[in-house]
């Protein structure tokens, strides 16, 4: 849901105020301020899951850090999204802002868990931010069709790299040798 029609900067949304019995989430997508539900059980279930397969390959491989949501991913002025998953290289480490506690910079991959209220959002606004930015890496992870799609960017586009249905593998190409399988996600 879309709060407000004029646009913000990332700033000025950083200094709103919520209430503290405000229970919804919020992120800025092309200056315009959405209000999210708390997401699903489900959701939350295979957030965990991706969570510890992709933390326990990031930690043995030395390869950058892991965040989920909520973290602000600040791209631009207008842009700070919160994916569900966020992966930062040690080469790209210098855009973690201990301060701030932001992502400030663009991560090499995100992971948006679709929900019943995000399919446009997750699958065609997010897509085209994130190749906007060049985000290396997007997955889709889809509970209500139990699949996953992998886009890397080529030419700058993205194209699907992967896709694995319930009981199917995917592999990334950012964290090379990384698989998920499906099936222990769902």
């Amino acid at each position: 849901m879309t709060i407000g029609a004029q646009k913000v900067t990332y700033r000025a949304f950083r200094e709103m105020d919520f209430p503290d019995t405000d229970t919804f989430l919020y992120e800025l997508l092309n200056g315009v301020i959405v209000r999210k539900s708390a997401p699903h059980i489900i959701h939350q279930r295979i957030l965990r899951k991706l969570v510890r397969r992709f933390e326990d390959f990031v930690l043995e491989a030395g390869a950058g850090e892991v965040f989920f949501a909520p973290v602000d991913v600040v791209l631009s002025n207008e842009n700070a999204p919160q994916p569900d998953l966020v992966f930062v290289s040690q080469a790209n480490a210098a855009i973690i802002d201990e301060e701030e506690g932001i992502i400030n910079g663009v991560p090499d991959l995100v992971v948006e868990i679709i929900s019943p209220s995000s399919v446009k959002r997750d699958r065609i606004e997010k897509m085209a931010m994130y190749e906007q930015f060049k985000i290396k890496e997007y997955w889709l992870v889809d509970p209500n069709n139990q699949s996953i799609e992998i886009y890397t960017l080529k030419d700058d586009k993205y194209a699907l790299h992967a896709f694995a249905d319930a009981t199917e593998k995917v592999q990334s190409v950012v964290l090379a040798g990384l698989e998920v399988d499906a099936a222990v996600v769902f």
